[in-house]
């Protein structure tokens, strides 16, 4: 049986609409004598991450807490703070060709919602970026209290779109997470790059 048309999507920010340069980040880490991936190591430990993506801390105090491992690694906490304070004030940029689809989906009709596992961060990172403007309906796992890839979080987000998950398209760059909006009833999309754009645009009926 044919799938429905997607009337609404949804789309995925760190990794799929936010770009984060990868030398940015090394560059940070060597001003500081830090080992080449040891600021996501620490900071994308499940264990540190998901009280912050749940909400059960703020962002601060998840900083604070990869301030605090990176000190027990390098013996140096002044050291290890201040690599976290350079780290939290670059904020990557914008995938300039899906914020186009994004634009043109809503011109068009579609409701875009941006559906992320986002600490309390999320509201200035918009701003930041200049997306507040951009979305139908922001679905912040720290606000909803249940992460992605959890069937709950799918559920809110098609309810925030106002739309049935048979007629959502869901973007991410996470296997799992594309896995998961699929198992919940979704469409889904391995986003890995610019290169999928023109698939999505089809898929979105978009010129």
């Amino acid at each position: 049986m044919m799938r429905p048309k997607a009337t609404a999507l949804l789309v995925d920010l760190d990794g799929t609409l936010r770009r984060w340069d990868a030398a940015v980040i090394h560059g940070i880490e060597a001003a500081h004598d830090l080992k080449p991936g040891a600021l996501y190591q620490a900071a994308l430990d499940w264990s540190r991450l998901m009280p912050a993506i749940i909400g059960e801390i703020t962002h601060d105090e998840w900083a604070d807490v990869i301030a605090a491992e990176l000190a027990d690694q390098t013996g140096d906490p002044d050291r290890a703070r201040a690599a976290v304070k350079e780290w939290e004030q670059y904020r990557g940029s914008v995938e300039p060709g899906l914020l186009a689809l994004i634009r043109d989906a809503r011109a068009a009709g579609i409701k875009v919602g941006l559906a992320t596992n986002a600490t309390d961060l999320l509201p200035a990172d918009l701003r930041t970026l200049g997306l507040v403007d951009e979305f139908d309906a922001v679905i912040n796992s720290s606000e909803l209290r249940i992460p992605k890839p959890a069937p709950e979080y799918f559920g809110a987000a098609c309810l925030a779109l106002h739309t049935p998950p048979r007629n959502v398209l869901f973007i991410d760059d996470s296997e799992r997470f594309v896995l998961g909006a699929r198992a919940a009833g979704l469409a889904a999309y391995r986003w890995t790059g610019p290169e999928n754009l023109p698939y999505i645009r089809a898929a979105l009926n978009l010129a």
